[in-house]
């Protein structure tokens, strides 16, 4: 049986051809499909996030043949938008791929070029000092620059605020120890019970649970775990014992809206006991 990366770089090229031209016939003003030819760049971006959480779904329950057709739908965000581009006469596929190409040469200098860096943390380092040189050179001379600059704000909250408190600890602002984090969402806990207690308005509720929430971000950082991993796999675990609780509710002839919160928190413990069986 041929493996299935014989034919290699050819093949390739000629299924790259093949699905530009897919995306060309798409969005051809006369004869392509009515939908794909209203679309915008700002139109397709819920979708691009959508395919990428799919993809991220795929791999957390080890689908490769779903992980296979999700690479597909996110790869073919990416040609959609080189496709809209390419009309405005911006840049096409072939000028995102040589882009990406090679910044990850330049980005990689120990493989490409002559430089020598022995680990995986060294990398690292290297890879963020040659990221802010890049920024600096690319930087809008009219704002002062940051070593903040670069954390897209379009991305997911907690993500964003993991990437945050990240690229602050490398320049020292940093608490030494998890625990000192556990501190601050201590604190951070007590302040919100006042504003709650002292019936605050909706803006400080707002404030004091970001600032909560930030904190346990950080918190997921210093223990080297990824907060949108974690409250994924959180919603995860909340659903599948919810769902357990429904069905033993329906063993009784009963669905949730018909039983008490009592009733229901003891089956959730008794759903919790089942597992750790």
């Amino acid at each position: 049986m041929a493996h299935p990366t014989d034919g290699g770089q050819a093949n390739a090229a000629e299924a790259i051809e093949r699905l530009l031209a897919v995306m060309a016939r798409l969005r051809d003003p006369a004869k392509g499909c009515p939908w794909d030819r209203e679309q915008s760049f700002a139109t397709i971006v819920p979708y691009t996030i959508e395919e990428a959480y799919e993809v991220a779904d795929a791999i957390s329950s080890g689908d490769m043949a779903g992980l296979k057709e999700e690479l597909g739908d996110l790869l073919f965000q990416v040609v959609f938008y080189a496709q809209m581009a390419r009309e405005e006469g911006r840049f096409d596929f072939a000028d995102i791929a040589q882009a990406i190409a090679e910044k990850m040469e330049r980005r990689h200098p120990h493989v490409f070029g002559d430089a020598t860096i022995e680990t995986a943390a060294a990398q690292t380092v290297a890879w963020e000092a040659t990221k802010a040189h890049e920024r600096a050179v690319a930087g809008d001379e009219t704002k002062p620059a940051s070593i903040l600059d670069g954390v897209a704000r379009a991305l997911p909250a907690l993500t964003r605020a993991e990437k945050l408190t990240k690229r602050a600890a490398r320049h020292r602002f940093d608490w030494p120890e998890a625990a000192q984090v556990l501190d601050k969402i201590e604190e951070e806990i007590q302040e919100l019970r006042a504003e709650i207690t002292g019936q605050a308005p909706k803006a400080r509720l707002t404030d004091e649970l970001g600032d909560l929430l930030f904190a346990c971000a950080n918190l997921a950082r210093k223990l080297d775990l990824d907060p949108e991993s974690t409250l994924r796999e959180a919603n995860d675990k909340f659903e599948r014992r919810f769902r357990r609780v429904e069905t033993l509710l329906a063993e009784r002839g009963r669905a949730p809206g018909e039983s008490t919160l009592e009733e229901m928190d003891a089956l959730w413990d008794d759903v919790k006991a089942e597992e750790q069986r």
